[in-house]
C-alpha cells in the first residue's frame, strides 16, 4: 500500500541480540540461515535489496516507513502492510515448505527466554536481512543501492558486513573493513566517503557503527534478556511499550546544546542512543559502548597542522563526498503523480511537476546565494560524468533551485544576485521557488510526525515548498557552519596553547560590528577577559555554575548582536533560548541533570573543542528532524559536509585558521579554486543573517490564532513545563513586534505539535501472531509529576 504523494517516508534498521540464539523471526530461514530461496534476499556484495516470496522489493515494502498513512493519525503502521501482506509472519525468506525454526514453537520448555519475550514479534513492513541468530531488518523505501550486504567466506554465513545509505567503498574495500573489524578496528568502517551505517555480525558479535556528526543515529534499549538496536528511537518505544522522558524534554527546551544534561537519553523512558563517535558491540545480549576516534592528549596541546595540508584535505572530502552520490544509480520518482493536465499560462513542466508535489529525475541542489550550497552546486556541476538530469537532449545539467520569499524580499537582494550570477553556469539549470504568505514560517502546521521533536517542524510547509521542485537526490548546505566555523569558545583553547596574537582579527572584527553603538573600544577587553575567564574554568566549575544559573532563574534571553551572542558562547554551558519559559521545577531537574554530569568528563577537556562537538551533535540531530519533516516522497536529501571523512577533514583544520573572519568562506573559496572554480561573484562568502526575522514574525502573526488555541491547554503544560499563559502571552508579544527569542518560540510550538502528533496516533512499528500491540507512551503525557525533594 503505498503512500499519497507528498507523504513522509522514514528509513530505519532494527535488530537484536539476546542469549538464547533462537528467535522466532519473520522469515526465518532453514537451517542455519545460509540458505535462501533461489532469488530471494540480498546478493552478498552486489549492492541490491532483497525480495520476499510475493516478490516485493526494498521499494515494495517500506515506501511509508512507519504506516501507510504515514506520520499523522494513523501513525506508524496502523493501516499499514500486514493488511495487504507486507511483513506476515508467512512471508519472507524462508524456503518454500521449510518450516520457520525459533520462537516458541522451538521452545525447549517453558522457562525457555524465547518463550517468555514473544519473539514472534518483527516490524511492519520490514525486509530480512539476515535471520536468526541475532536478526536485522531494514524497513522503509530503501533503494536497491542502498543496501549492500557482503560475508568474509561462503564457508562461514556468520561473519558478514551490512550497510545501509550512499557508500562510496568498493566491494573489496568492504571486505578488507570486514576483516578489520572482526578483529576490532572498528574505524576502518568509518573511513569511505558517504553517509551510511554500518553493521557487522562476527559469530555472535554484532556491532553496530555510528557516524561522527550525529545525523546518522543508533538507538539501543534492553528487551528480552538482550539488547534491540535501531537506527531511529520511536520504534524501540513501541517495542518496550516507553513512556515519556520529561526530564529529556526539560533538557531539551532548557539546554539543548549541552549534551550534559541531555546525557545519552531520548525523549522515551529506556530508549537510549549511543554518542557519536562510538560504536554498540553486543556479546549474546551483554553491550558495550566504544569509541573508534583517537582520543588527543591532557596534557599537552596537539601539534599545529599545516594549513595548506588541512584545507587540501577538506577539498579531497568533499569531492569525494559529492561523487559518491553522482556515482550512484540514477533514480526517478517511483509512482508519478497525477497526470499532468497540460500547459498551464506562466507555468513550465517543471513549475507544473513541483506543483504536483514530485522530484525531477536526476541530481540538484540548493542555490541559496550562500557559500556552502554553491559550492556544492559548482562541485557537483564540475565533476565529470553525468551529474544532472537524465536523458538531457543538451547534455546533462544540474538542477540548481533558490527560494525567492515575496512575502519578504527586503534585505535579501544581494543573495539572489549572487544566486542568479552563479546559475549562470552553463552547467547548472536554476529553478526559482517563488512563494509569499502561504510559505511563510508557521504555515500548515499539520505535518508528519518526526522521530524526535525538533525546531524544523514550524518551517516544514516553507522548506517542502522549495524541495518539491529540487531533484531526486538533492544537495544541501546543512552541517557547513557548525563543521567549518570555529566556535567562539575556541578563543580559550587559543590562549590555553599561548596563541595570543591570533585573537586580534576576531576581537577587531566583534569591534567594528559594535561600532555603531559606540562600545567598540570596550570590546576587545570584555572579549579577551571572557575568553581567559573560560580557559582558567574547569568543567566541573563551569556545569556547577550552569547548574546554579539555572536554579536561580537566571534564564532570560534577550535578542542581541554578535558581540553578545560571543560573549554569552563563551561558558562551558548555556541555557537555550526557550528556557526563559520553563517552570522552575522544570529548571531545577535540569540542573539537577548538570550536576550530575559534573563528575563526568566529556570527550575533550579543553572548551572550544568540547563546545564545538556539542554543537555539531545538536545540529546533525535538528537536521535528522528536518529530513524526516520535510521528506517528499522519492527524494533523498544529501548533506556532505555531515559525512565523516568532511568532519574528520575539518577537524585537522589548525584552530589558528579556524578563528580568523570570514575562515570558512576562504576555506571554500581555496577548495573550489582547486578544482577550477576561480570566477565568483562579488560578495560570495559574506556571512549569510540570521534567519529572516521579519518572515518569523509575519507568520506569527498569519497563525497566531491557531497557535494560542495550540496553547490554550497544551501538554506541555501537563507535562509540568510551561505555564500556558506565559507561552500566550509570549505569543502575542512575539505577534506585536516586542523583543522576544524568536528560535525559542519556534521549539515550544515545535515540541508542543510534536507530543501532539505523538500522541494522536493509533498505530505501531511491530506487529506479530503472538505480539500484544504494542506503542509508545500508551498512558499520554503524566498530568501529575512529583515535586522534587
Amino acid at each position: 500500500m503505498c503512500p499519497r504523494a507528498g507523504e513522509a517516508a522514514v528509513r530505519w534498521l532494527v535488530g537484536w541480540s539476546s542469549i538464547a540464539a533462537s528467535f522466532g523471526t519473520a522469515g526465518r530461514v532453514s537451517g542455519h540461515g545460509a540458505a535462501r530461496a533461489p532469488g530471494h534476499g540480498p546478493r552478498h556484495g552486489s549492492g541490491q535489496g532483497g525480495y520476499d516470496s510475493n516478490g516485493h522489493g526494498p521499494q515494495g515494502y517500506g515506501s511509508n516507513g512507519y504506516g501507510s498513512d504515514g506520520y499523522g493519525s494513523n501513525g506508524y503502521g496502523a493501516n499499514g502492510y500486514g493488511a495487504n501482506g507486507y511483513g506476515h509472519p508467512d512471508s519472507g525468506y524462508a524456503d518454500a515448505g521449510a518450516p520457520l525454526r525459533g520462537g516458541i514453537a522451538d521452545a525447549a520448555h517453558p522457562g525457555d527466554p524465547g518463550a517468555d519475550a514473544e519473539r514472534t514479534v518483527h516490524p511492519v513492513g520490514a525486509q530480512l536481512l539476515w535471520g536468526d541468530p541475532d536478526p536485522l531488518w531494514a524497513v522503509g523505501d530503501w533503494r536497491p543501492d542502498e543496501i549492500r550486504m557482503l560475508t568474509a567466506d561462503p564457508a562461514d554465513p556468520f561473519t558478514r558486513l551490512a550497510v545501509l545509505g550512499v557508500c562510496g567503498a568498493t566491494d573489496a574495500e568492504l571486505r578488507r573493513a570486514l576483516y578489520a573489524a572482526r578483529g576490532g578496528a572498528l574505524r576502518h568502517l568509518t573511513q569511505w566517503s558517504g553517509s551510511y551505517t554500518a553493521v557487522v555480525q562476527a559469530g555472535r558479535r554484532i556491532t553496530v557503527v555510528g557516524d561522527l556528526a550525529g545525523a546518522r543515529p543508533v538507538f539501543y534499549t534492553p528487551w528480552a534478556s538482550g539488547t534491540a538496536y535501531a537506527t531511529a528511537a520511536l520504534p524501540l518505544a513501541d517495542l518496550i511499550e516507553a513512556q515519556l522522558d520529561i526530564g529529556h524534554l526539560a533538557a531539551l527546551l532548557a539546554c539543548p546544546e549541552s549534551p550534559e544534561a541531555l546525557g545519552d537519553g531520548t525523549p522515551y523512558a529506556g530508549v537510549r542512543r549511543i554518542p557519536p563517535g562510538h560504536a554498540l558491540i553486543l556479546r549474546e545480549g551483554s553491550r558495550e559502548i566504544t569509541g573508534y576516534e583517537p582520543v588527543a592528549s591532557l596534557a599537552v596541546a596537539a601539534p599545529e597542522a599545516d594549513p595548506e595540508r588541512a584545507v587540501e584535505g577538506v577539498r579531497e572530502a568533499l569531492v569525494d563526498a559529492v561523487r559518491a552520490r553522482l556515482t550512484a544509480p540514477r533514480h526517478a520518482p517511483d509512482a508519478m503523480p497525477p497526470y499532468d493536465p497540460g500547459p498551464v499560462p506562466g507555468m513550465g513542466p517543471a513549475d507544473r511537476r513541483a506543483a504536483r508535489g514530485a522530484p525531477a529525475p536526476g541530481v540538484g541542489a540548493d542555490l541559496s546565494g550562500g557559500s556552502a550550497s554553491a559550492t556544492l552546486a559548482l562541485l557537483a556541476a564540475g565533476l565529470p560524468g553525468a551529474p544532472g538530469t537524465l536523458l538531457s537532449p543538451a547534455g546533462a545539467r544540474l538542477l540548481a533551485v533558490t527560494f525567492n520569499d515575496l512575502a519578504t524580499p527586503q534585505g535579501r537582494e544581494p543573495e539572489m544576485e549572487r544566486a542568479h550570477a552563479i546559475a549562470a553556469d552553463p552547467r547548472l539549470h536554476h529553478v526559482v521557488v517563488a512563494a509569499a504568505e502561504e510559505a511563510l514560517p508557521y504555515a500548515d502546521l499539520d505535518g508528519p510526525l518526526t522521530d524526535e521533536p525538533g525546531p524544523s517542524l514550524v518551517f516544514a510547509a516553507r522548506e517542502r515548498r522549495r524541495l518539491a521542485a529540487g531533484s531526486a537526490d538533492h544537495f544541501t548546505g546543512h552541517g557547513a557552519r557548525q563543521v567549518l566555523d570555529a566556535h567562539p569558545a575556541r578563543l580559550a583553547d587559543l590562549l590555553m596553547d599561548r596563541r595570543r596574537r591570533y585573537l586580534l582579527r576576531p576581537v577587531a572584527a566583534l569591534a567594528r560590528s559594535a561600532s555603531a553603538s559606540g562600545e567598540s573600544l570596550l570590546v576587545p577587553l570584555t572579549v579577551y577577559s571572557a575568553a581567559r575567564r573560560l580557559a582558567r574554568t574547569t568543567y566541573r566549575a563551569g556545569m556547577e555554575a550552569a547548574a546554579a544559573r539555572l536554579r536561580e532563574g537566571g534564564v532570560a534571553v534577550r535578542p542581541s548582536g554578535p558581540v553578545d551572542a560571543s560573549l554569552a558562547a563563551l561558558t562551558w554551558s548555556r541555557p537555550g533560548p526557550a528556557a526563559g519559559w520553563l517552570t522552575g521545577e522544570a529548571l531545577a531537574e535540569v540542573s539537577i541533570r548538570l550536576i550530575a554530569a559534573a563528575g563526568r568528563p566529556p570527550l575533550s577537556l579543553r572548551p572550544g573543542e568540547a563546545r564545538a562537538r556539542s554543537v555539531l551533535a545538536r545540529h546533525a540531530a535538528d537536521h535528522r528532524v528536518f529530513e524526516q519533516a520535510v521528506e517528499v516522497r522519492s527524494q533523498r536529501l544529501h548533506a556532505p559536509f555531515l559525512d565523516n571523512q568532511v568532519v574528520r577533514a575539518s577537524r585537522a583544520l589548525p584552530e589558528s585558521l579556524r578563528v580568523q573572519p570570514g575562515a570558512r568562506a576562504a576555506i571554500l573559496r581555496t577548495v573550489l579554486s582547486s578544482t577550477g572554480v576561480r570566477e565568483l561573484p562579488p560578495g560570495w562568502g559574506v556571512t549569510a543573517h540570521t534567519p529572516n526575522e521579519t518572515a518569523t514574525r509575519l507568520g506569527l502573526r498569519a497563525a497566531l490564532e491557531e497557535l494560542l488555541a495550540l496553547f490554550a491547554a497544551p501538554l506541555l503544560a501537563d507535562a509540568g513545563l510551561i505555564d500556558a499563559r506565559v507561552v500566550q502571552q509570549a505569543l502575542l508579544d512575539a505577534a506585536d513586534g516586542r523583543p522576544v527569542p524568536l528560535d525559542g518560540l519556534a521549539e515550544l510550538v515545535s515540541m508542543e505539535l510534536w507530543l501532539g502528533r505523538l500522541l494522536a496516533r493509533r498505530g505501531t512499528c511491530w506487529t506479530g501472531t503472538t505480539a500484544a500491540r504494542r506503542r509508545a507512551v500508551p498512558e499520554g503525557v503524566p498530568v501529575h509529576r512529583p515535586a522534587l525533594s
